[in-house]
């Protein structure tokens, strides 16, 4: 892993209480269908992802970290002073994040997460998949994951996985495919090779973003994991309508990939969620290793 240099700065405890109401209050309103739903035991084809595969609780992304780097004023009697990570600052009654301990324990997940940001926001993205890794999630599979009828039918689904070529670069979409959808893909993804094939034309790997913050815990500022969530968010709407699933009850109106316009519509989304996928990245990593040694 790099050696960071962060420079360190100093907050008054009125900027960084401000800052952390703000963050609370932007996750809560993120947050807020979902606690509905959750409270009246509903369930959402759409939305519980971002909170079932992504096992992050509401309660974890109201939690404001400044980042590496800053002392938080006044902070030392904080509820934040029993949260791990957190040490007494330079300045008497200061907290700041313990990036030193972190980083030494979580070393191995930390290289790995610094290597997946890097490598996937130095690579171009390709645009050529049309989000047809869900549609090879149900291909000739007669029970599907998602309780949610077909938007075509079966016969009408297969024929569309049949008549595309399959090219699927990320792991974790990859590995749902049904048996009979795993040959026809241009890759084989693994775990290991992750790294090489991850690229930001992936919806999967912008959602995936979030994961990434998420694991840096607070080496990663409030802000920047909002920003990431609601990039997650917005690819997950694109995803559930581009798929063979009829997701209208749910608001989530068809994205036809099987058509030319739904192509290009596809298209012309995925590469606006690519250009906010690689800028996140690079925020990231600046915001935890320091300006000079993230353009390294």
């Amino acid at each position: 892993m790099t050696t960071p240099a962060v420079e360190h700065v100093t907050l008054p405890e009125s900027e960084w209480r401000a800052r952390e109401r703000a963050h609370a209050e932007r996750a809560d309103a993120l947050t807020a269908g979902h606690r509905e739903r959750a409270s009246r035991g509903e369930k959402h084809p759409v939305w519980d992802f971002l909170f079932t595969y992504y096992s992050y609780a509401p309660a974890q992304l109201r939690r404001w970290h400044p980042g590496p780097g800053v002392e938080l004023a006044g902070a030392a009697g904080d509820p934040r002073a029993a949260w791990r990570w957190y040490v007494p600052g330079e300045a008497p009654g200061s907290l700041t994040v313990d990036r030193a301990a972190l980083e030494q324990e979580k070393a191995p997940l930390l290289r790995g997460v610094e290597r997946i940001l890097r490598s996937t926001a130095a690579r171009p993205g390709r645009f050529g998949c049309f989000g047809l890794h869900e549609w090879a999630m149900v291909y000739r599979q007669g029970e599907h994951r998602h309780p949610v009828p077909l938007r075509l039918g079966q016969e009408a689904t297969d024929t569309v996985v049949e008549s595309h070529e399959l090219r699927c670069t990320h792991i974790d979409a990859f590995r749902f495919f049904t048996p009979d959808a795993v040959p026809l893909n241009q890759y084989a993804p693994t775990r290991e090779t992750q790294p090489q094939l991850e690229q930001p034309g992936c919806l999967h790997a912008g959602m995936d973003v979030y994961k990434w913050a998420m694991k840096l815990g607070p080496l990663v500022p409030g802000e920047l994991l909002l920003d990431a969530f609601e990039l997650a968010r917005d690819i997950r709407l694109l995803d559930m309508q581009a798929s063979p699933y009829d997701m209208r009850p749910w608001g989530a109106e068809p994205v036809a990939i099987e058509t030319p316009a739904g192509k290009a519509e596809y298209v012309r989304r995925q590469r606006g969620f690519a250009e906010r996928s690689t800028a996140l990245r690079e925020r990231i990593l600046e915001a935890w290793l320091g300006a000079e040694t993230a353009a390294a």
